[in-house]
């Protein structure tokens, strides 16, 4: 599941990619290879992200994926890059039968129509879910209805990915794919645990540094996909605060979770809870069907007391699953030794490096 909002349109196949994922406080970056039917991870890196608001220029962008890349072969170039979930769009909408660059033109030119909201200066991607209703086309439309097909959508500010662009190209990259954040779990989950991929309904919840996302899917296919507003630093700024200690003593204990600080991140982590839990309680009212396990991602998602506070707040089987479990490592030592305990932190990377394998 693509839907990127920048694709290089190469013809050639690409073998290797660097799938780099800018995060809101550390960007995850993998070196992911393409073997016959088989993946390998080759290298990853977590670098201190740059310090920005709302976004990162070209200029910045540029720096800070010029000093990514002593991190990797100075030969790899090809690069998919993610834009953050607060600066993306990803929903459903009903559009008529097209081709997809229509349909692309349609949500420009439209956009307060198909997604009740003005995105002049978007681009848009779309990835057809289910193919209208045979019936309803085979009258003519005299009953009134008009033939629909589902379609996932996602949406960026076109200046936003020209500016991405401009910067990967400025470090000396060849962006291949800009694809948004929220997919990276899904593409990632796909591969890892292909068999509950297509026969459950599972949450997939990655927990950011200022944002978490959920998307539910049921047999393969993206059913809701929500952002909620909570992430890391809001957990470790809770304990500063409340603790009296600075933020980078308050990010320790969080991960190590002494035990006197437990009842002050249970306390942080309810809201949290409780968006996720709604999110989960309306895909089961409007689908009828239970969500088998909740499966959790991101840096917070190392913490066993994190992990557990949200098992008891969501009412189900909640646990850390690893995106690289189907990847064959071919890392260095220090690396290869780490894998198992960074590999929640490298979802999205590793699920935006497969979009453009």
């Amino acid at each position: 599941m693509a839907l990127p909002f920048w694709d290089s349109g190469s013809r050639r196949r690409r073998d290797q990619i660097l799938g780099v994922d800018l995060g809101g406080r550390v960007t995850k970056a993998v070196h992911l290879q393409r073997r016959g039917d088989s993946y390998t991870l080759n290298r990853y890196a977590l670098l201190d992200a740059p310090i920005f608001d709302k976004s990162i220029s070209a200029e910045l962008l540029a720096e800070h994926l010029r000093a990514l890349a002593r991190s990797f072969d100075g030969k790899l170039k090809s690069l998919a890059l993610t834009m953050g979930v607060n600066d993306t769009v990803v929903r459903h909408v009903e559009l008529p039968p097209m081709p997809l660059e229509d349909m692309r033109l349609v949500l420009r030119n439209n956009s307060r129509v198909y997604l009740q909201q003005d995105m002049s200066g978007h681009v848009f991607d779309c990835h057809v879910v289910s193919k209208g209703n045979p019936s309803a086309a085979a009258d003519g439309g005299k009953g009134g209805a008009q033939q629909k097909q589902k379609v996932l959508i996602a949406g960026a500010k076109k200046q936003l990915v020209d500016d991405f662009v401009l910067g990967a190209k400025n470090a000396g990259f060849n962006p291949d794919h800009i694809v948004p954040g929220v997919l990276g779990p899904v593409n990632a989950f796909e591969m890892a645990m292909p068999e509950v991929f297509a026969k459950e309904a599972v949450a997939l919840v990655d927990l950011g540094f200022r944002s978490s996302s959920i998307s539910i899917l049921q047999e393969g296919e993206l059913i809701l996909n929500r952002v909620v507003n909570i992430g890391g630093d809001r957990l470790t700024a809770g304990l500063a605060e409340s603790m009296n200690i600075s933020y980078a003593e308050a990010e320790g204990i969080k991960i190590g979770m002494a035990h006197e600080v437990q009842n002050i991140l249970e306390s942080v982590l309810t809201p949290l809870g409780r968006e996720l839990r709604a999110s989960i309680d309306f895909f089961e009212h409007q689908q009828d069907r239970p969500v088998s396990q909740v499966l959790l991602s991101g840096g917070s998602a190392k913490s066993e007391f994190i992990v557990e506070t949200l098992r008891r707040e969501l009412m189900a089987e909640c646990r850390t699953w690893s995106p690289a479990g189907f990847l064959k490592l071919a890392l260095p030592q220090e690396q290869a030794a780490e894998i198992e305990n960074v590999a929640p932190q490298l979802t999205v990377a590793i699920g935006a490096a497969l979009t453009a394998l």
